[in-house]
């Protein structure tokens, strides 16, 4: 089934909208990525206007930046500790912005979207 964006049919109070048109492709929405850890794995989508969005399903490493000197390091993603976006994403190992990692390097939160920007950056905390 086809996951669509645009606006319900009905009204607040339960009526219904005149019909405007069927589904268009401007609506279409997509499944979520779910990005775990395991060995990196990528994909591909098309988005609007053709430019490609890269997905990661799955990592194990990390783009880590330390704020005390100021430098990127890659580390190794060992587990996720905690999620504000959702509490059963912690014991599956799903990993979204905000979430709660646990490093080689100690602990620290991702400030990108794995599911829409291809990678996984992450701030120690």
């Amino acid at each position: 089934m086809v996951l669509d964006q645009s606006r319900s049919v009905r009204k607040e109070t339960g009526a219904r909208y005149k019909p405007q048109h069927g589904k268009k492709k401007h609506a279409l929405g997509r499944t979520a990525t779910l990005t775990k850890i395991g060995e990196t794995a990528k994909r591909v989508v098309r988005g609007r206007g053709s430019s490609p969005k890269t997905r990661v399903l799955r990592t194990n490493v990390a783009n880590l930046y330390d704020a005390k000197s100021k430098k990127y390091m890659k580390a190794k993603i060992e587990i996720v500790t905690g999620n504000p976006a959702n509490r059963h994403f912690v014991r599956r190992n799903i990993m979204t912005k905000g979430t709660i990692i646990k490093t080689d390097k100690g602990d620290a939160r991702i400030t990108s979207s794995p599911g829409q920007d291809g990678v996984v950056n992450a701030v120690l905390i």
